[in-house]
């Protein structure tokens, strides 16, 4: 049970931001969204599904899995004198959209054996990258798009290829289409931590912003930096090409939360709305 105390924080000090009008009410997220709880002082760690989230500010920025149960879930805050509570939110299903898309290489689409052990290797690659938890980076804050152009593809969609009946993954960030050549920028600070051209993922440049924070830049044309570089907002890392399994000239841009990888464009919202919110 808790005190007193504890209750009057978990009850009335916190505060959840909306990021979409699917979030319905101040309690309530949805399956592959973002929501930022403010966070009450001496904090020590927020942690939802085992892992510590991320905490700009006084805010706790919630990473949920697009795979995540529909019910009831909860935040662990634990305060710096040893005392826990929780703060419970409900996750409601969204539905997300379908898109049929036509590659002309089936290879891309039902790869051979022969690339098997190309595309084991590349999936360890990413898994390590997801699961690096480097120190915070300071002034992290405002996130900026890699590149401007119309979005063509959106987070969360169930992908079917060549007329194929069953899906096998969803896509996993927000597409933008451009010119190819368009330079790509760095969305925050942070460190180069993959550099690679990747079967189905083209040329692509991996982020390390800091405390499970990762932004995965894919289909390149160039890569124009190296592994272990420091990178600010805006540094040009690449140019957006067509490169991997691609249909033409764009910039696939996912973003990873403690493994948990969400929509870019809501978490930057919300991210952005805290930096606002700080500023004033």
């Amino acid at each position: 049970m808790l005190s007193t105390k504890q209750f009057h924080v978990s009850a009335l000090v916190f505060t959840i931001f909306i990021a979409t009008p699917l979030l319905a009410d101040d309690l309530t997220a949805v399956n592959g969204g973002v929501i930022a709880v403010k966070l009450p002082e001496g904090v020590a760690t927020a942690n939802y599904n085992d892992e510590n989230q991320l905490v700009i500010g006084n805010h706790a920025i919630v990473a949920i899995p697009v795979e995540a149960e529909i019910k009831t879930h909860a935040l662990k805050v634990s305060l710096e004198d040893g005392s826990t509570f929780n703060i419970e939110f409900e996750v409601i299903k969204k539905k997300y959209e379908e898109q049929r898309i036509q590659i002309d290489d089936q290879s891309l689409v039902t790869p051979n054996e022969e690339t098997l052990e190309r595309r084991q290797k590349e999936a360890a690659m990413m898994r390590t990258a997801y699961a690096r938890r480097s120190p915070a980076i300071d002034d992290i804050l405002p996130i900026s798009l890699p590149v401007e152009g119309p979005r063509t593809g959106v987070f969360g969609t169930q992908r079917f290829y060549n007329d194929s009946e069953v899906s096998y993954s969803y896509h996993s960030g927000v597409d933008y289409a451009a010119p190819k050549g368009t330079p790509v920028s760095a969305p925050a600070p942070g460190t180069v931590v993959v550099t690679h051209d990747m079967y189905f993922n083209g040329k692509t440049v991996v982020i390390d912003h800091g405390s499970g924070f990762i932004s995965v830049m894919c289909h390149l044309d160039s890569i124009d930096v190296e592994m272990d570089t420091v990178v600010k907002r805006g540094d040009v890392i690449g140019t957006v090409g067509s490169t991997g399994r691609s249909t033409g000239p764009h910039l696939h841009w996912t973003i990873s939360l403690q493994g948990t990888k969400i929509d870019p464009e809501m978490f930057m919202d919300v991210a952005n709305g805290l930096a606002e919110e700080s500023s004033e």
